[in-house]
């Protein structure tokens, strides 16, 4: 639905410090660069910016926003508080399961250096059970050793040709 989000802040090199480790850690980078005025991040396209605000005043944070960013792993949800928290940013919520949200839900929430309030969110899609039969049903058998033909009936065997 959405294609881009950009928030507002002071300074984009200052801000950039902040957010190329923050985002590295959910494997986003820096796409496009229009220093000094706005950076873009992504995998592949520009989809969040950071940026001066466009009628060239001070920026201000909106009160009740905030950037949800996708995870794919508990592991980057963790190291994206860390980061942040590393770079000069507050804690608005430590990593863990957020089960007002829903019971597959796993997230953390920062703020940056200008009081934007950003988000990891890991959705942890639980397994089908299709998929838990089917995995159980993989599993080996255990194998019967293989009977020892005894030297009587190979003997019979031999006379019955």
């Amino acid at each position: 639905m959405l294609h881009h989000v950009s928030v507002g802040v002071h300074d984009v090199e200052r801000a950039a410090k902040f957010y190329d480790p923050v985002l590295k850690a959910l494997g986003y980078k820096r796409i496009m660069e229009f220093l000094p005025y706005a950076l873009g991040y992504g995998e592949t396209n520009p989809e969040f910016w950071i940026q001066l605000p466009h009628n060239q005043l001070e920026a201000s944070v909106g009160n009740g926003v905030h950037v949800g960013f996708t995870a794919r792993t508990k592991a980057q949800v963790n190291k994206f508080h860390t980061a942040a928290l590393a770079q000069g940013g507050s804690n608005g919520g430590e990593p863990g399961p957020r089960p007002d949200y829903g019971p597959s839900y796993y997230g953390s929430f920062v703020y940056d250096l200008d009081g934007n309030k950003i988000e990891a969110t890991l959705i942890m899609a639980p397994m089908p059970k299709k998929a838990v039969k089917a995995k159980a049903a993989k599993k080996p058998a255990k194998k019967a050793a293989p009977k020892k033909k005894s030297a009587k009936r190979k003997a019979k065997r031999k006379g019955k040709r």
